[in-house]
Parts: C-alpha cells; sequence; structure tokens
C-alpha cells in the first residue's frame, strides 16, 4: 500500500511539473496543426506562460485572437530565432525554420492598448 502511494505521489509530482514552474504544455489533438489557447489576466504586471515543444524545420505561428495581448516568444537553446519587437502591440509571431525543442510563449496585456482585465485568447498553429 505505501509503495502504491509512493507511485502515485511521483507520478502526481511529474504530470504536474509545468504548474509548479508556472507555465502550460500546449498539446495538440492528434493530426490538428493549430490551437486556440484560453487565460485570463489580472492587469499590466499579470502573465501566463506557456511551453510548447517543436520539430526542427517547421513554422511555429501565434496570434492574438481576443483582447490586446503581446506574445513573447522565446526559443530553446542553440536556435537563432530573434523576436521581431514591432510598434504594434507583438500579437503575431512567426518562427520559421524552427529549431527542435520547447518554446516558451508569454502572454501578457498590451502596454500599448486601453487596460483590461480577463480573459484572452490566441491560436497557435505548427506545421
Amino acid at each position: 500500500m505505501k509503495r502504491l502511494a509512493l507511485i502515485l505521489g511521483i507520478l502526481v509530482v511529474l504530470f504536474s511539473s509545468a504548474s509548479i514552474f508556472g507555465q502550460t504544455r500546449i498539446k495538440f489533438a492528434r493530426g490538428a496543426t493549430s490551437k486556440i489557447v484560453t487565460g485570463s489576466l489580472n492587469g499590466y504586471k499579470s502573465h501566463r506562460a506557456y511551453v510548447i515543444r517543436v520539430k526542427r524545420g517547421q513554422t511555429l505561428s501565434t496570434w492574438a485572437v481576443k483582447n490586446h495581448i503581446t506574445i513573447d516568444v522565446e526559443a530553446p537553446p542553440g536556435s537563432v530565432y530573434e523576436q521581431d519587437r514591432a510598434a504594434d502591440c507583438g500579437d503575431k509571431n512567426e518562427v520559421n525554420p524552427t529549431a527542435r525543442g520547447d518554446y516558451r510563449i508569454t502572454v501578457s496585456e498590451c502596454m500599448k492598448a486601453d487596460p483590461w482585465r480577463g480573459t484572452f485568447k490566441f491560436r497557435v498553429t505548427v506545421r
């Protein structure tokens, strides 16, 4: 019985590790190449972090669907990708070609738009 409890405890820690580090892993349904991600923000200092694993040579795209948000994309070590810091909110990104590994996507409220609180949506596509 103690052994079963120990195994279950280890599994809970492993599966919740994304929550421990404050980030959520984005996974697609089988055969899908795109997904709408939903979250919420409480103001300018609030942010949400996501992680998505991609293969080498793919195209990773993100863009805002609901509310004025800034989407920052951080490439894995060894990548040559540098995000274009445009004059807009930074709500559209494209990484082409991708390096193999985990990309960190951080969503925050756009500092160039009117303040808001609540839910946001963005689409992430990997082809």
